[in-house]
């Protein structure tokens, strides 16, 4: 007889903000921020020139040079992975780069998980990618996945990351 637990495959997506590759140039940037601005104000669907700009701005070719938070949320992530007791893992950004959550999400289901749980970098509250962006596609991934359980790990709990931070600042007291 097989139990709840071991029909379960779980999934980790940590999800970071995701940064602009220096060499990517600015007007792009300026333009789809203009476009999401007036896209959030009217309430209207994303035109398809915004869609092109987030995709071709989310493709961008990088390097460690020119995206170092590329880089550091990989590092991060290559030290998370092995703590999560083997379930699925992806890393997946807010913005600017790829793979976005659906796309993340997609991949860990396509892989066999059936829990999925969304991990933010963004440790503090008040913030509109954390509090309301991630939360967004996460429903709307639940409306396309019902069949799959899906949570999001946030909001942090401050005193754990105060305890984190504390610690870590120790290192460099006298």
């Amino acid at each position: 007889m097989t139990t709840m637990t071991s029909q379960m495959q779980r999934a980790i997506i940590l999800v970071g903000h995701g940064g602009l590759p220096s060499d990517l140039p600015h007007e792009l940037v300026i333009r789809l921020k203009k476009l999401e601005s007036a896209r959030r104000a009217s309430g209207a669907p994303a035109s398809p020139e915004e869609m092109d700009l987030n995709e071709r701005i989310r493709r961008w070719p990088r390097t460690s040079a020119s995206d170092p938070y590329q880089t550091g949320l990989e590092r991060l992530a290559a030290r998370l992975r092995p703590r999560l007791n083997g379930a699925l893992f992806s890393l997946a950004y807010n913005e600017f780069c790829t793979p976005t959550l659906q796309e993340a999400f997609e991949e860990v289901v396509k892989a066999g998980a059936t829990h999925v749980t969304v991990l933010s970098s963004m440790l503090t509250p008040g913030g509109s990618h954390a509090e309301i962006e991630i939360p967004e596609a996460i429903q709307y991934l639940q409306t396309q996945y019902p069949q799959i359980t899906l949570l999001y790990a946030w909001p942090f709990d401050l005193d754990v990351v105060a305890e984190m931070l504390a610690q870590h600042v120790r290192q460099f007291q006298p």
